[in-house]
């Protein structure tokens, strides 16, 4: 009998792709290929790359080619790119980097098994050519739900056309399936974990009705679609069951969920029914609008047990001119007024945010009043990111461009101010009391989590001190912040709760 099939999938970007690259690989093993970690000893190995900013698309291109440096040397015989990335240019990425031998779009991913076949037995992919995808759903949000099962949309089930072998396998039960694989968002959507972390993220929407001047993820990404509340909590009890304890929800914009569903506000209603899910302890939510948040979602988000007060803010500026030009709202009193809102309701609660510097047109003056907001915010996290052009998008024509130099002495200025901030932040959390996920015990660097203001990857973690013995990921503990370094923290346990995760001790004084 022939070796399977193997297949491994590197991911880059946002959690957004790591949820997109679990589907895939739900998709893939369902079909009866073989998932590998180490990409050196898959048959194909499948980069889904990022396409948002020029640092990150350097970065998918720089995995290609790794991957790409595998053939010949081992099992590796195809590379594939999928992802945003591929998803923006397609044709023009497969012509100028021959060493992936496919670009696979969005569209593609219904069948990505047969895709991957096509490729390994010497078949061609014909790439496609981009189009702009907020065109493929209607321009009303409420007309969307009907209109979506034509389109492909990754995290939200196959597209009208899925082959009668992939929709026979999506039906089946969750016993029915291979161990970690599961039906994942009603009946249509596979996922498979890709690693046994206590923490997964959850798609709540895709797609952004925003247009923002810099940004062309709406163009690739599509219109805003809200997923159904009972597809995200069917996807919540899977990974609960596979040993979930804290959920994120993800999309492009979090605070417009429901809105072509016919309730905005239809996340404050969802936010206790994913908390009494059993097993999960902590429901995170990340990527909220300033000028969408409203007073039921910010006590939703900050009285609601089981959810952290946790609020990842896009506000990207702070200077009045600055953002109209970025056609977003707000300045800097009013989000000064906004994190005095939330925090009269949960002291301690986690905000962070990212910032653009060296927008065309932007004066000192502007770089002051960022400043002057950023001094006074009290951000438990801060990326800054320096302005560059995307094609495609409003501000590439602005006039008042900056030089490349000037642009990289702002970013530098800033993220020193930025670092500055966050240590004395992370200081002022010193003596207060944490709730910590476990997230590792690899005996080397200690016992490693998160509380709730730290976001996966992004904020920073908390190192636990004194009696861990016995602790494992999915434990949660109560300890006390002994000290900081950066934005990181280091706690005393005080006590181990009994949360069934797996090293869950019992509780402990």
């Amino acid at each position: 009998m022939p070796d399977r099939r193997t297949v491994a999938l590197v991911t880059l970007g946002c959690a957004r792709n790591e949820v997109d690259s679990e589907e895939l690989a739900g998709r893939l093993e369902a079909d009866g290929w073989e998932l590998v970690a180490d990409a050196a000893e898959a048959d194909v190995a499948v980069v889904n790359t990022c396409g948002f900013v020029e640092a990150a698309k350097k970065d998918s291109v720089d995995a290609l080619l790794e991957a790409n440096d595998l053939k010949g040397h081992g099992r590796t015989q195809a590379v594939v790119a999928v992802g945003c990335m591929a998803e923006r240019y397609g044709k023009e990425l497969a012509e100028a980097l021959p060493e992936a031998d496919a670009v696979l779009g969005f569209d593609d991913y219904a069948d990505i098994a047969e895709r991957l076949q096509t490729i390994l037995s010497g078949g061609e992919h014909v790439s496609h050519v981009p189009r702009d995808r907020r065109k493929l759903l209607p321009l009303s949000p409420v007309e969307r739900q009907t209109a979506a099962d034509a389109v492909a949309i990754p995290g939200h089930g196959g597209s009208a056309e899925q082959s009668s072998a992939e929709q026979s396998s999506a039906e089946q039960s969750i016993e029915d399936l291979p161990d970690g694989l599961a039906p994942a968002s009603g009946p249509r959507t596979l996922r498979r974990r890709l690693d046994d972390s206590p923490v997964a993220s959850v798609k709540l929407a895709s797609g952004c009705d925003r247009r923002c001047s810099f940004c062309a993820i709406p163009a690739f990404r599509g219109s805003f679609l809200s997923r159904r509340p009972s597809d995200v909590l069917n996807e919540t009890r899977w990974l609960a069951e596979q040993g979930v304890r804290e959920v994120m929800l993800v999309s492009e914009n979090n605070t417009s969920y429901g809105k072509d569903l016919g309730d905005i506000r239809l996340l404050e209603s969802l936010l206790p029914e994913l908390a009494a899910v059993e097993g999960v302890e902590r429901v995170r939510v990340s990527y909220l609008q300033p000028a969408e948040m409203r007073p039921g979602l910010i006590d939703a988000l900050t009285s609601t047990p089981g959810v952290a007060p946790y609020f990842d803010l896009s506000f990207q500026h702070s200077a009045p001119n600055v953002l109209r030009r970025m056609r977003r709202f707000g300045d800097t009193d009013r989000f000064l007024e906004l994190l005095d809102q939330i925090r009269a309701k949960a002291p301690e609660a986690g905000v962070r945010s990212n910032f653009i510097v060296g927008f065309p047109g932007e004066t000192e003056d502007d770089l002051a009043e960022l400043e002057r907001f950023l001094t006074n915010a009290r951000l438990d996290a801060i990326g800054v990111f320096g302005y560059s052009d995307e094609e495609g998008t409003e501000a590439a024509g602005y006039d008042g461009k900056l030089p490349e130099d000037e642009v990289a002495e702002r970013l530098a200025r800033f993220s020193r101010l930025a670092e500055e901030l966050t240590s004395q932040r992370a200081e002022q959390r010193i003596g207060s009391t944490i709730r910590v996920l476990v997230e590792s015990n690899d005996g080397e660097d200690g016992v490693i989590g998160r509380g709730a203001h730290q976001a996966p990857e992004t904020d920073g973690i908390t190192i636990l001190l004194g009696d861990t013995e016995g602790l494992a990921a999915g434990d949660f503990v109560e300890a006390k912040v002994t000290a900081s370094e950066g934005v990181d923290l280091y706690a005393e346990v005080i006590q181990v709760e009994a949360t069934g995760g797996a090293g869950a001790v019992g509780e402990r004084l």
